[in-house]
């Protein structure tokens, strides 16, 4: 991930995790770099990566305009090379379901 920053939205429910990251995707140049979904989706944690006034400006937009008010937020400018190999790990885990089923379809993101 090189020298990039790190912006995270923890929120209630994959529909307003999925409007926060389109949210924060249309602000700045930003991209996903992982998501995590706990106690069954109620709680998703989304991981954007880019340079540090792209991500600050899409963590801040999504905060105040997600459907949802999210329950942490945060962001990690040049994050130290353990928390990139959290996240590498995170979408490693991702993306190895994904490459499983030969597509990111429903199933596979369903699982992640």
């Amino acid at each position: 991930m090189g020298n990039t920053s790190l912006g995270f939205i923890e929120i209630s429910g994959v529909v307003a995790a999925v409007d926060a990251l389109d949210i924060m995707c249309k602000t700045s140049g930003v991209e996903l770099a992982t998501w995590e979904r706990k106690l069954g989706g109620r709680l998703v944690t989304i991981v954007v990566k880019g340079d540090v006034a792209s991500v600050t400006e899409a963590v801040e937009t999504a905060v105040q305009k997600a459907i949802k008010k999210p329950a942490a937020s945060g962001i990690i400018a040049n994050p130290h090379e353990e928390i990139l190999r959290l996240v590498e790990l995170s979408a490693s885990r991702f993306m190895n379901k994904a490459a499983v089923g030969g597509a990111l379809d429903a199933r596979a993101i369903q699982e992640v």
